[in-house]
């Protein structure tokens, strides 16, 4: 089986295990070690490499998680276009566990997160990315996002269109006056992983597409004693199968070229290396 892939799906919490008949590789990246193995296999007649965010054995907590790595390792095996599924709590009372939401908009408050590549420091073998500035006042891909909402209705998964999630440090989950005042910003969702997993993917020109599924309503948005991580593990558990449905049928949807805007993301500037 070849070791190559177009489509990569980075699974969060709950989500260890994507396709069944795999190959597992290896990927070295410049920039240290990925959080797992890529397990590489077809989906729809498409190939897809999977990567566990947190680990197989969810052994990396968000802050932790060499975010620069795993973005580069998918790149080198050829992927273009990646999903990214992830947990995350609910801001408003409507969107309660079980809801699935494709946002269109992120917010960073996040802390010690490296979360870019062109910072001007010398790479192991000597080259020195420059330094670049990349739009990303639209954080995630149109066409990704239009396969995924498609892909969920497919199923009778209605999901809600557009949003934003915000992202926290973590690994502790909000205060309640944190949660409040996120919810008071008209955010939708927040979670711990969504950044810079999406901005470094623009900055290879890749196409990203989050996939936020509701596993609790945020501290702030019920009454009682806040969420806790089995909940989260919980609710993963009860929705991973039709999880998995949804994201198969948004792999077959995703366009076979690119057309959209991730794609040039680059064009024009001088990276000063050499992308994978």
């Amino acid at each position: 089986m070849s070791a190559q892939a177009e489509i990569g799906v980075i699974g969060g919490s709950g989500f260890y295990s994507f396709l069944d008949d795999v190959t597992e590789i290896t990927v070295e990246t410049p920039y240290g070690e990925p959080s797992d193995s890529l397990f590489i296999g077809e989906v729809a007649g498409r190939r897809v490499a999977f990567l566990p965010r947190h680990g197989r054995k969810h052994h990396l907590p968000p802050h932790r998680i060499n975010y620069r790595a795993n973005l580069w390792a998918l790149r080198s095996v050829g992927v273009r276009q990646v999903l990214g599924p992830c947990a995350v709590g609910g801001l408003r009372p409507e969107y309660g566990p079980g809801t699935l939401v494709v946002p269109d908009q992120l917010v960073d408050r996040t802390k010690s997160r490296v979360q870019t590549y062109y910072d001007g420091e010398a790479l192991a073998d000597g080259s020195v990315p420059n330094v670049l500035h990349v739009t990303f006042a639209d954080p995630y891909c149109e066409a990704g996002r239009k396969a995924a909402i498609a892909a969920a209705r497919g199923r009778g998964w209605e999901p809600v269109d557009g949003g934003t999630l915000v992202v926290i440090e973590g690994p502790r989950f909000s205060t309640r006056a944190e949660s409040r005042r996120h919810a008071a910003q008209g955010w939708s969702v927040v979670g711990m992983t969504g950044h810079p997993e999406a901005v470094l993917a623009r900055e290879l020109a890749l196409c990203y597409t989050s996939i936020n599924l509701v596993t609790d309503l945020d501290a702030g948005a019920e009454a009682g004693e806040g969420v806790s991580h089995e909940e989260v593990l919980k609710v993963f558990a009860e929705n991973v199968g039709r999880l998995r449905e949804v994201l198969f049928d948004a792999v077959a949807a995703l366009p076979a070229e690119r057309s959209c805007a991730c794609a040039t993301a680059l064009d024009g500037m001088d990276p000063g290396i050499a992308l994978p």
